[in-house]
């Protein structure tokens, strides 16, 4: 009896150990594709406690299977990691889902009218809200216009009394009617600020477009309206937006986001949301205000990694350092070639970006930097270099590897390619940016900086940089299918133009770019971004074999199921 008692314990120790052996589900018949270069290719795939148990050929996996293991025939279906959105705006896209949504929108009569519809509706004095629209991607320019910009009056016309604010599709100007000009304060003598544009006529008139800086005006005083609301139906439309842009997000494949812009308040919810498991896919955070706000936070009371499971992670700060180039707000070394003598917006004083450099530096975390100009990136690079050789002496080996970021890297000077490199600077890209600003992107820039620096993926892998990769949603649509296909092609799916393919990049790439290069560019490929033992659960099912499939049938690519940490959270009809 005294033997037996000492054996009963180890007996339960291996009985434990061998009932964890067994997956709590087991996906097989599949055509997995795994980002591992190790192990390319599997056709199974084990996972237990939200977590990669196995990962090979059917016989090996299915030794895991035991009488509660749950199992998905993918019936061939390509299976490859959760996509992570790399660059997007989060809340903001939520919002874009609630409020005028005019990306598809062809022409200004289309936005007219849907404002039209809004103001019929709305309560008096509330503000009307929209986005997406791009003078550049409209079918025809409105009669009545100055540079492509429609006038103020159509809009002021079918809604007199409510305030009107469209965002433009970059977020990077915006078209205010009469009510919201006069609720602003902007008068035809208020000057244009510093870094912005309140966008004029030849004879002086205020069209109704503001760029850059010169938004302030008009968000304030629509913050201002917001802020009389009572504060539980703010609340709970914040609450409302997170949770569309979860849903939109998750069915089309995605299972983590890069959120480029993160505001305090935010954070905080988001920490509270994962550490109570509600957040439904893992969120990455950039803190993101003006220095002088920065400077008066507690920023380590912000930094959080792998919270909730490792579902919600800030250990980034953003700045920006220009606008868009859609708005001519891309910060050029040489003027544009359709705005002669102009060549784009410092959107943020130097010195501010590098406190902001020093701000981060100083608390171990990531600087992330807006640029899409040609002289905004060079100028960005400076600022990391210069603050990469402040704090030399200071770092240890570890500390070294910062992987600091350039966020959109749209157009680079040649010279500044191999700059990536040799800082280890992130180059954080767009797909879909690319076909998306193709038709304008030679009337901006000319032939030669076009061809040569505009989205030049090809020259920056060959130089060995990192691309992350994604889609800057609410700017464009946020699936990764898109955004795929037009690193692939660079051709728009609409029309079949295309832009300098050259540049594109191969299906291998493309698909790095969007699983392990994000992950790399968040300090988590060791948990996520390929499908391999131990790391997280977080893939998808898709109807197409990406690396395979013809170029015309990436576009065709359906999301069948998608999976976080193991679970099924989205399953197509």
């Amino acid at each position: 009896m005294r033997h037996f008692l000492l054996l009963f314990p180890l007996l339960l120790l291996l009985s434990c150990q061998e009932e964890q052996k067994f997956a709590d589900l087991i996906v097989t018949n599949a055509n997995i594709y795994t980002v591992n270069t190790t192990q390319a290719n599997a056709d199974a795939m084990a996972v237990k406690d939200g977590k990669i148990l196995a990962i090979g050929k059917a016989e090996e996996v299915n030794k895991f299977q035991g009488e509660k293991t749950q199992t998905v025939d993918a019936e061939g279906q390509f299976v490859m990691p959760g996509f992570i959105e790399g660059h997007g705006h989060f809340s903001s896209l939520g919002e874009s889902l609630i409020n005028l949504n005019f990306l598809k929108a062809k022409n200004w009569a289309e936005i007219v009218g849907q404002v039209k519809e809004a103001a019929a509706k709305a309560k008096p004095g509330e503000w009307i809200e929209g986005r997406g629209w791009h003078q550049e991607k409209w079918a025809n320019v409105p009669e009545e216009n100055f540079q492509g910009y429609p006038y103020l009056y159509d809009l002021s016309e079918v809604s007199p009394d409510n305030p009107v604010v469209l965002y433009h599709a970059s977020g990077h100007s915006l078209f205010a009617n009469k009510a919201a000009v006069k609720a602003a304060g902007i008068s035809a003598d208020t000057p244009s600020p510093t870094g912005g544009e309140i966008v004029r006529d030849f004879d002086g008139k205020i069209v109704g477009v503001f760029e850059e800086r010169a938004m302030n005006s008009i968000y304030e005083s629509y913050q201002g309206y917001l802020e009389t609301l009572p504060i539980a139906e703010r609340t709970a439309r914040w609450y409302k937006q997170i949770e569309l842009a979860e849903a939109e997000c998750i069915s089309k494949g995605i299972t983590s986001f890069q959120d480029a812009g993160t505001k305090a308040f935010e954070m905080k919810r988001y920490q509270k949301l994962a550490e109570s498991g509600e957040l439904d896919l893992r969120l990455f955070s950039m803190l993101r205000h003006p220095y002088d706000t920065l400077k008066t936070l507690n920023i380590p009371d912000y930094q959080v990694i792998g919270a909730g499971d490792n579902f919600y992670t800030c250990n980034a700060i953003k700045s920006e350092i220009d606008g868009a180039l859609g708005s001519f707000g891309a910060w050029l070394l040489k003027s544009y070639t359709d705005k002669p003598h102009f060549e784009g917006q410092n959107t943020t004083p130097i010195k501010d970006v590098e406190n902001i450099a020093n701000m981060a530096m100083q608390n171990g975390m990531q600087l992330c930097v807006h640029a899409i100009g040609d002289r905004a990136n060079r100028v960005t690079l400076n600022v990391m270099e210069k603050t990469f050789k402040k704090y030399e002496a200071e770092q240890d080996a570890q500390a070294k590897d910062l992987r600091w970021r350039i966020e959109h890297a749209q157009h680079l000077d040649t010279l500044d390619i191999p700059r990536f490199k040799e800082l280890g600077v992130i180059a954080s890209m767009q797909g879909i940016h690319c076909t998306s600003d193709a038709p304008f992107v030679e009337k901006r820039l000319g032939n030669e900086r076009s061809r040569l620096g505009a989205y030049p993926w090809r020259s920056l892998l060959d130089a060995g940089v990192v691309i992350a990769n994604g889609t800057d949603a609410p700017v464009e649509d946020v699936s990764p299918i898109e955004s795929f296909y037009a690193s692939v092609t660079r051709k728009r799916a609409d029309t079949g133009f295309e832009f300098f393919t050259e540049q594109r990049m191969t299906r291998e790439e493309a698909i790095h770019s969007y699983t392990l290069g994000n992950a790399y560019a968040a300090f988590e490929e060791e948990i996520k971004g390929s499908l391999e033992v131990g790391k997280v659960a977080d893939f998808v099912i898709l109807s197409k074999d990406l690396i395979k499939c013809s170029d015309d049938e990436i576009l065709k690519t359906e999301v069948i199921s998608t999976y976080i940490a193991g679970n099924q959270k989205f399953k197509s009809k």
